[in-house]
């Protein structure tokens, strides 16, 4: 018999008090910088991905990003007949392997923006990490970057054994990337009849095109995103008509028969109800999930090497660990 359980959310996560002093610097000085560029919704993307290369490896907050001489480059076929670049990171011994979908809001980004991260997982987990290039919006709008997220988490689920040995998978995703990753499961369950992941890692997830209310809510003063620029990503990557379809909305799909899922997201990321709203219909699906909220947390609060970003690692490498036990 199952007993019934009462599920709290401490409200103390979300007051202002909660907020350290290195989380409101790091908030004043991203206003900041945003403040000292045009609104992202009044750019074009070719203008935003211009603006972002001329910042050199950095971030849209900033921070440094860290490309790595380790990574080894290999394609896979789409199934537009297009190709799919993959960047991977594999170890001696392989244990598992993890496919990674970088954010941008399915419009901006590339597959070496984490490649620091992918490599530490590399290293301390023995996971052999692969991270797509999808093609991007507005050129590729919906749904080609959902197709190369499923094609990528297809071939990964049909090769791993044979190429490298394991059929431990994880797949996971931050912001847009998270959505894709959670349309990929959905698309394997659904059109292949698979299930092969285990743990899903994905960090202050972009799951509703449409905006949720935080998204809706939070106005023009952006840390890292606004309502605006939210905006101005789902406008391009789908037409307003389609943003309450199960493959293009994944809070209104089926979710039942996923596997255990880490949902990473801050109190001051708009995205904020995204991942609360999909934790809960991930639960009430059947399926394991975890909830880990951070006070003062910006949108990509894992880039960040503040105390609450590196909890949040902490958290994502301890889910590994577990998954993979």
């Amino acid at each position: 018999m199952i007993r019934r359980r009462c599920v709290t959310l401490d409200p103390a996560l979300f007051r202002p008090e909660a907020i350290d002093d290195e989380s409101k610097a790091l908030i004043e000085s991203i206003k900041a910088l945003g403040a000292s560029a045009p609104p992202m919704q009044t750019m074009t993307p070719a203008e935003v991905r211009a603006r972002r290369a001329a910042m050199g490896n950095r971030g849209p907050g900033g921070q440094p990003i860290l490309f790595s001489e380790n990574a080894i480059k290999r394609t896979i076929p789409g199934f537009d007949g297009n190709e799919i670049e993959l960047r991977c990171f594999i170890p001696r011994e392989v244990k598992g392997a993890y496919l990674y979908i970088h954010g941008g809001g399915w419009v901006l980004g590339t597959n070496d923006s984490s490649d620091a991260r992918l490599e530490q997982l590399c290293n301390d987990f023995g996971l052999a990490c692969f991270s797509v290039e999808y093609r991007l919006a507005p050129e590729y709008p919906y749904p080609a970057g959902p197709d190369d997220s499923e094609a990528a988490a297809l071939w990964l689920a049909k090769n791993a054994m044979s190429e490298f040995g394991t059929d431990r998978l994880l797949i996971g995703g931050d912001s847009a990337g998270a959505h894709l990753a959670v349309v990929a499961l959905l698309r394997l369950r659904d059109k292949h009849g698979l299930t092969p992941y285990s743990g899903a890692i994905l960090g202050y997830g972009f799951y509703d095109p449409g905006l949720t209310p935080s998204a809706a809510n939070w106005g023009d003063d952006a840390v890292i995103l606004s309502t605006g620029s939210l905006q101005w990503f789902s406008d391009h990557f789908v037409p307003e008509s389609r943003r309450k379809e199960p493959d293009v909305n994944p809070l209104f799909a089926d979710l039942r028969g996923l596997p255990a899922a880490l949902f990473t997201v801050g109190t001051m990321d708009p995205l904020l109800d995204d991942s609360m709203f999909m934790h809960a219909r991930w639960v009430a699906a059947g399926n394991p999930g975890e909830l880990d909220v951070h006070p003062g947390g910006v949108h990509g609060l894992t880039g960040f090497p503040t105390a609450v970003g590196k909890r949040a690692v902490a958290t994502q490498d301890a889910f590994v660990k577990r998954v993979m036990a």
